[in-house]
């Protein structure tokens, strides 16, 4: 007997087979548009693991290498610099931190860190001194320092939004990213038409920085950097569809993946976007690590998280 189904039938049926398929997809924990290339991310079974929690607000994750590994991240509100392994779990790394938020390591390991009511970048030395590597602009001070990338050459690059401002007058003319050279002792400042600069990223060569741009416009922007240590050739590389980007991070493919409202999402190097990893928190920042190079740590309000993922970077 032959049926014949009708064409309203027809796309009822294509509707809630893709609705299955995107279910399933979410309730892996994954928000999948482009599987091919996620498949080469982030392996099968692979699921986000919370690895501490009660804080009060998470940022700044990096991966120092030594000592057999451990992760250094920042609870902004409680002044604390936090230090985790698998093998310890949660310690104070630093009681006063001056409210640090994004941190970054140099090439000799050094733990480099954006002070928020420190209104500074600031240089952890081996012996555990802490000196200020730049607080000021053109005389004035900066506003609130935000997250910091160091690149090969050893130059400091930074964003310096006014989240962390609290009463504090406002003294940049602007929120603005900034360059410090610590051959010459020079700071630039290399973008001034930011709304709210936050996270940024170097390419794996270094030719473009990515930054984004947690205010209005919720975008991630590419710049060419230039050997004379400008920017050139800005332009919206994407735009973050739940939330803003803040912390962000590029692979050792050219991929960038951002926090956003939602999770983590992955843009393939020309800016579409590969899939979503999602987080039962909205993440503030990212960083990869792990003895293995395969772990993508998560920072997200309250909570520390985890998922392990298929390339060492």
């Amino acid at each position: 007997m032959k049926t014949t189904i009708g064409r309203s039938n027809r796309i009822s049926i294509f509707a809630a087979a893709i609705f299955a398929a995107h279910a399933v997809a979410m309730a892996a924990g994954f928000e999948i548009k482009n599987e091919a290339e996620f498949k080469k991310i982030v392996p099968a079974g692979a699921k986000v693991e919370k690895l501490a929690g009660g804080f009060k607000f998470t940022e700044g994750p990096v991966w120092i290498p030594e000592k057999g590994g451990f992760l250094i991240f920042s609870d902004i509100p409680a002044n604390q610099l936090k230090q985790w392994s698998k093998e310890t779990g949660v310690t104070v790394y630093r009681a006063d931190s001056h409210n640090a938020n994004g941190n970054a390591i140099d090439r000799k390991n050094r733990l480099v860190t954006a002070e928020h009511s420190g209104r500074r970048v600031s240089l952890t030395e081996k012996d555990g001194t802490i000196k200020t590597v730049v607080s000021e602009y053109d005389g004035k001070k900066f506003n609130s320092p935000n997250d910091v990338v160091v690149k090969s050459d050893g130059s400091l690059w930074f964003t310096d939004p006014d989240y962390g401002l609290g009463q504090n007058k406002k003294e940049q003319a602007g929120n603005f990213v900034f360059r410090f050279d610590p051959k010459n002792g020079q700071t630039t400042a290399v973008v001034k038409d930011f709304d709210m600069p936050n996270g940024l990223c170097f390419s794996p060569d270094e030719t473009k920085l990515y930054i984004a741009d947690s205010g209005k416009p919720h975008h991630i922007r590419v710049f060419d950097t230039q050997k004379d240590g400008t920017l050139t050739n800005g332009k919206v590389f994407c735009v973050i569809d739940n939330g803003g980007p803040d912390g962000i991070r590029c692979d050792h493919q050219g991929r960038v993946w951002s926090s956003a409202g939602d999770g983590v999402h992955i843009f393939a190097p020309d800016g579409s976007l590969i899939g979503k990893i999602l987080v039962p928190e909205p993440p503030a920042n990212l960083c990869f690590g792990g003895k293995n190079g395969k772990t993508l740590f998560i920072t997200a309000r309250s909570s520390l998280y985890a998922i392990e993922i298929a390339q060492k970077n």
